[in-house]
Protein backbone atom coordinates (compact mmCIF):
# COMPACT_ATOMS: atom_id res chain seq x y z
CA UNK A 1 0.00 0.00 0.00
CA UNK A 2 2.67 2.15 1.15
CA UNK A 3 4.86 1.75 -2.18
CA UNK A 4 1.69 2.27 -4.25
CA UNK A 5 1.20 5.99 -2.45
CA UNK A 6 4.55 7.03 -2.94
CA UNK A 7 5.00 5.71 -6.64
CA UNK A 8 1.64 7.94 -7.53
CA UNK A 9 3.52 10.47 -6.34
CA UNK A 10 6.49 10.34 -7.82
CA UNK A 11 4.59 9.95 -11.43
CA UNK A 12 2.39 12.97 -10.15
CA UNK A 13 5.70 14.85 -9.44
CA UNK A 14 6.86 13.82 -13.23
CA UNK A 15 3.74 14.95 -15.01
CA UNK A 16 4.11 18.11 -12.95
CA UNK A 17 7.89 18.58 -13.82
CA UNK A 18 7.57 17.45 -17.57
CA UNK A 19 9.59 15.16 -19.39
CA UNK A 20 12.97 16.74 -18.57
CA UNK A 21 12.36 15.84 -15.15
CA UNK A 22 12.31 11.91 -15.51
CA UNK A 23 15.92 12.55 -17.76
CA UNK A 24 17.06 14.39 -14.53
CA UNK A 25 16.26 11.56 -12.36
CA UNK A 26 17.69 9.12 -14.55
CA UNK A 27 20.90 11.28 -14.34
CA UNK A 28 20.80 11.81 -10.49
CA UNK A 29 20.37 8.33 -10.27
CA UNK A 30 23.32 7.19 -11.73
CA UNK A 31 25.82 9.93 -10.66
CA UNK A 32 24.54 8.58 -7.01
CA UNK A 33 25.27 5.43 -7.86
CA UNK A 34 28.35 5.86 -9.03
CA UNK A 35 29.43 7.79 -5.82
CA UNK A 36 27.77 4.77 -3.64
CA UNK A 37 30.44 2.59 -5.68
CA UNK A 38 33.63 5.09 -5.51
CA UNK A 39 32.30 5.25 -1.30
CA UNK A 40 32.48 1.25 -1.23
CA UNK A 41 35.61 1.25 -3.21
CA UNK A 42 37.56 3.34 -1.12
CA UNK A 43 36.04 2.13 2.56
CA UNK A 44 36.01 -1.53 1.43
CA UNK A 45 38.29 -2.58 -1.56
CA UNK A 46 41.25 0.55 -1.14
CA UNK A 47 42.93 -0.62 1.84
CA UNK A 48 43.51 -3.60 0.76
CA UNK A 49 45.20 -2.27 -2.21
CA UNK A 50 46.94 0.62 0.01
CA UNK A 51 48.53 -2.27 2.04
CA UNK A 52 49.54 -4.55 -0.53
CA UNK A 53 51.34 -1.30 -2.91
CA UNK A 54 52.66 -0.58 0.69
CA UNK A 55 54.27 -3.84 1.12
CA UNK A 56 55.32 -4.58 -2.38
CA UNK A 57 57.40 -1.21 -1.89
CA UNK A 58 59.02 -2.48 1.42
CA UNK A 59 59.72 -5.48 0.09
CA UNK A 60 61.96 -3.80 -2.56
CA UNK A 61 65.86 -3.89 -1.66
CA UNK A 62 66.84 -0.43 -4.39
CA UNK A 63 64.78 2.28 -2.78
CA UNK A 64 67.42 5.28 -3.95
CA UNK A 65 68.07 5.03 -7.04
CA UNK A 66 66.32 6.80 -10.35
CA UNK A 67 64.81 3.49 -11.09
CA UNK A 68 63.59 3.06 -7.64
CA UNK A 69 61.56 6.27 -7.84
CA UNK A 70 59.83 5.29 -10.92
CA UNK A 71 58.53 2.33 -9.67
CA UNK A 72 57.70 4.38 -6.70
CA UNK A 73 55.53 7.08 -8.76
CA UNK A 74 53.60 4.08 -11.28
CA UNK A 75 52.89 2.09 -7.75
CA UNK A 76 51.49 5.46 -6.51
CA UNK A 77 49.90 6.42 -9.81
CA UNK A 78 48.16 2.95 -10.36
CA UNK A 79 46.76 3.21 -6.89
CA UNK A 80 45.30 6.63 -7.94
CA UNK A 81 43.98 5.61 -10.93
CA UNK A 82 41.98 3.24 -9.15
CA UNK A 83 40.62 5.87 -6.28
CA UNK A 84 39.78 8.12 -8.77
CA UNK A 85 38.58 5.80 -11.22
CA UNK A 86 34.90 7.36 -12.06
CA UNK A 87 35.46 11.12 -10.06
CA UNK A 88 36.04 12.82 -13.47
CA UNK A 89 32.22 10.97 -14.93
CA UNK A 90 30.47 12.14 -11.82
CA UNK A 91 31.75 15.49 -11.82
CA UNK A 92 30.12 15.72 -15.65
CA UNK A 93 27.25 14.44 -14.99
CA UNK A 94 27.12 17.58 -11.71
CA UNK A 95 27.78 19.92 -14.79
CA UNK A 96 24.81 18.24 -16.63
CA UNK A 97 22.51 18.48 -13.51
CA UNK A 98 21.69 22.32 -14.07
CA UNK A 99 21.72 22.34 -18.20
CA UNK A 100 19.26 19.87 -18.19
CA UNK A 101 17.11 22.12 -15.49
CA UNK A 102 17.75 25.10 -17.49
CA UNK A 103 16.37 23.09 -21.00
CA UNK A 104 13.12 22.09 -18.80
CA UNK A 105 12.49 25.96 -17.64
CA UNK A 106 12.54 25.92 -21.77
CA UNK A 107 10.79 23.69 -23.03
CA UNK A 108 8.20 24.94 -19.96
CA UNK A 109 8.31 28.36 -21.24
CA UNK A 110 7.62 26.78 -24.71
CA UNK A 111 4.60 25.59 -23.26
CA UNK A 112 2.95 28.88 -21.54
CA UNK A 113 3.39 30.42 -25.21
CA UNK A 114 1.87 27.98 -26.57
CA UNK A 115 -0.94 28.61 -23.91
CA UNK A 116 -1.24 31.99 -24.64
CA UNK A 117 -1.30 31.83 -28.58
CA UNK A 118 -3.76 29.37 -28.44
CA UNK A 119 -5.89 31.02 -25.63
CA UNK A 120 -5.30 34.23 -26.97
CA UNK A 121 -5.52 35.43 -23.72
CA UNK A 122 -2.68 35.65 -20.52
CA UNK A 123 -5.02 33.92 -18.32
CA UNK A 124 -3.20 32.26 -15.30
CA UNK A 125 -5.10 29.15 -14.71
CA UNK A 126 -3.97 27.67 -18.39
CA UNK A 127 -0.41 29.13 -17.72
CA UNK A 128 -0.06 27.31 -14.43
CA UNK A 129 1.07 23.31 -15.93
CA UNK A 130 3.73 25.75 -18.01
CA UNK A 131 5.16 27.45 -15.54
CA UNK A 132 5.39 24.40 -13.08
CA UNK A 133 7.44 22.62 -16.18
CA UNK A 134 9.54 25.46 -16.30
CA UNK A 135 10.47 25.94 -12.56
CA UNK A 136 10.67 21.88 -11.32
CA UNK A 137 13.40 20.73 -13.36
CA UNK A 138 15.34 23.84 -12.73
CA UNK A 139 15.01 23.23 -9.28
CA UNK A 140 15.47 19.73 -9.66
CA UNK A 141 19.10 20.36 -11.67
CA UNK A 142 20.12 22.35 -8.82
CA UNK A 143 19.37 20.07 -6.03
CA UNK A 144 21.34 17.02 -7.91
CA UNK A 145 24.15 19.34 -8.83
CA UNK A 146 24.64 20.97 -5.39
CA UNK A 147 24.50 16.82 -3.94
CA UNK A 148 27.06 15.92 -6.44
CA UNK A 149 29.10 19.00 -6.20
CA UNK A 150 29.50 18.11 -2.04
CA UNK A 151 29.82 14.73 -2.76
CA UNK A 152 32.92 15.15 -5.73
CA UNK A 153 34.68 17.61 -3.89
CA UNK A 154 34.77 14.91 -1.00
CA UNK A 155 35.61 11.89 -3.28
CA UNK A 156 38.36 14.56 -4.85
CA UNK A 157 39.86 15.67 -1.60
CA UNK A 158 40.08 12.00 -0.20
CA UNK A 159 42.28 10.88 -3.29
CA UNK A 160 44.20 13.77 -2.31
CA UNK A 161 44.76 12.44 1.06
CA UNK A 162 46.05 9.32 0.39
CA UNK A 163 48.18 10.15 -2.25
CA UNK A 164 49.69 11.87 0.36
CA UNK A 165 49.59 8.94 3.11
CA UNK A 166 50.55 6.81 -0.03
CA UNK A 167 53.72 9.05 -0.61
CA UNK A 168 54.57 9.20 2.99
CA UNK A 169 54.19 5.84 3.54
CA UNK A 170 56.28 5.13 0.00
CA UNK A 171 59.81 7.04 0.90
CA UNK A 172 62.67 7.01 -1.33
CA UNK A 173 66.04 6.43 0.58
CA UNK A 174 68.92 9.47 0.32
Amino acid sequence: MFFAEFFEAIRDFTETGGEVLLVIGVLIFVMWLLILERALYFFIWHKQLKQQTIASWNARADKSSWFAEQIRQAQISRVMLKLNASVPIIQALVALCPLLGLMGTVTGMIEVFDVMAISGSGNARSMASGVSKATIPTMAGMVGALSGVFASTWLARIGKTEKTHIEDAMGLEH
